[in-house]
């Protein structure tokens, strides 16, 4: 219609200028308008629309984008990691190769956050994650899954893994090195477990369970390691959580209970208290020691409910020895970021009816790390109610002149690990006699765990060491077996054995 009409108009426009006396029809004129103005209204429409659709494409593009990226980094996320990692297995199967997947987490890296502020840890994600590509082979497939948790997919002959665990190496390296952020120079570390898919994890999920073990099992060994899976380790993960399902009922149950191991003053002889150590009288497995579930109840955070049950139990136990004869309690690390936990001890010495000066608080000096003014608080507390305070495990952290003035300690603990070797290691020597002498110096009487035998003993002594603990003195004592103990030696005030009837009726009960 448009070329009719315009055609039409143009032939009469030109004869008339032509002189042929034929005139423009102004209809005509009219409708060619009005056509021309549809066509531009028409094209503009359709720019606009082609404008929306690039538009709402481009958007829809960054939205996938950021649907398939971290926001942080620029690597992939978790979602996007499954399905390239798919992809990838799909391609190493068809190339007879297999994929590695290694799974990392930043070694304290919420100390960083803590101390530094999220900004700086923010940007020693990125400045780790930038050291990360610049290792990586080529093809390698990077992921962020939260936090400071990474992964990284490869393919890789499986003929020899040597190459993927030279890279891992490097990596554990270089993550241990110093790293500036912010105007912070800050030193991390990592702990990096590696799959393989041809292992029995072919999927992606697979794969990511088992690295996830493996990293697991590096940070459990020391951290600042590699670790590649293996079927033992599955098998352990296991037993680990079947402990932490039945320590969430044990605690409340009362299986969890005092022993306790003698403290002797080393000059003489004498016994002079008891260090209560914790023991899980499990129904069925029998007792377990405290290196199996302690670092659970850490980890999970029911050390705490753990601690005050063994802490009750022990002190309704000792009330009614002889008043010369002290309760030594180790208090976790955890603990101690409790700002109440003065307040519970207090309350729990109370409801027992266990005097505050029979009770000495033993905590590690790796422990006032985390915050030293909170610890102070904690221990002035006790301090104002007679509890006393030792330094446990001396010589194995830094062992700080600067925290024996910090906190008012009444006593010093060599840690077994020197004692033991006493009369093998010349270094466990001056390692001891030091201590001993710096605890002569401030005033401080030392005690030193893990005497053994008689030679042991005696070479303490002549160093000068206060008191020892040990399996020389006997092995730790459940209550009716101290009680017996100490009934037999005429150190319990009064029998009433009201006091074991309770503690025992109330585990039943449980």
């Amino acid at each position: 219609m448009f070329t009719g009409i315009a055609s039409t108009v143009l032939s009469q426009t030109v004869g008339h200028y032509l002189g042929t006396g034929e005139r423009t029809d102004g209809v005509l004129v009219i409708a060619l308008l009005l056509n021309i103005a549809l066509i531009m209204i028409g094209w503009r429409r359709h720019s606009d629309l082609a404008g929306e659709v690039r538009e709402r494409t481009e958007a829809e593009a960054r939205a996938r984008a950021l649907a398939a990226r971290d926001p942080l980094t620029g690597f992939h996320n978790r979602r996007s990691l499954a399905d390239e990692g798919a992809a990838m297995i799909a391609e190493a199967v068809r190339r007879n190769k297999a994929v590695a997947l290694m799974m990392l987490d930043l070694d304290h890296f919420k100390s960083v956050n803590d101390m530094y502020g999220h900004a700086t840890g923010d940007a020693l994600l990125c400045a780790v994650a930038a050291e990360m590509m610049q290792i990586a082979p080529t093809g390698a497939l990077h992921a962020r899954l939260g936090g400071d948790e990474f992964a990284i997919a490869l393919i890789f002959d499986p003929r020899t893994p040597d190459m993927i665990e030279h890279y891992a190496e490097r990596l554990v390296h270089r993550l241990a090195q110093p790293f500036e952020a912010e105007g912070q120079r800050l030193h991390i570390s990592c702990s990096l477990g590696i799959a393989r898919s041809d292992f029995g994890s072919a999927t992606v999920e697979a794969l990511m369970r088992a690295g996830d073990i493996a990293m697991y099992a590096a940070k459990k060994s020391g951290r600042n390691r590699l670790a590649w899976f293996d079927q033992s380790m599955e098998l352990e993960l296991r037993v680990r959580n079947e402990l932490e399902e039945g320590l969430r009922f044990a605690i409340p149950a009362g299986q969890i209970v005092p022993y306790f191991e003698q403290q002797v003053e080393l000059a003489t002889g004498a016994l002079t208290g008891f260090e209560v150590l914790a023991r899980w009288e499990h129904p069925t497995r029998g007792v377990i020691g405290p290196d199996q579930f302690i670092p659970i109840a850490e980890e999970t955070g029911m050390i705490a409910d753990l601690s005050l049950s063994i802490m009750q139990q022990a002190f309704v136990c000792a009330r009614d020895w002889d008043p010369a004869l002290m309760l030594s309690v180790n208090i976790s690390p955890w603990q101690l970021r409790d700002p109440w936990l003065a307040q519970k001890i207090i309350k729990a010495l109370t409801e027992t009816g266990f005097p505050a000066s029979r009770l000495e608080i033993e905590i590690t000096e790796s422990a006032l790390f985390d915050n030293l003014a909170l610890a102070q608080s904690i221990v002035g507390s006790l301090k104002n109610q007679g509890v006393r305070l030792a330094l446990d495990d001396f010589g194995t952290g830094y062992s700080s002149l600067a925290h024996l003035r910090a906190l008012p300690f009444d006593r010093i603990k060599i840690d077994k690990s020197f004692v033991t070797s006493i009369n093998e290691a010349a270094d466990s020597v001056a390692i001891v006699t030091a201590i001993v002498r710096l605890g002569e110096s401030l005033n401080l009487p030392v005690t030193a765990e893990g005497v053994e035998d008689a030679a042991i003993a005696e070479r303490l002594a002549a160093m000068g060491c206060a008191k020892g603990q040990g399996w020389h003195f006997g092995k730790p004592r459940s209550i009716v077996g101290v009680r017996k103990f100490l009934r037999e030696r005429g150190l319990i005030a009064g029998i009433p054995p009201e006091n074991v009837a309770l503690i025992t009726s109330r585990r039943r009960a449980g």
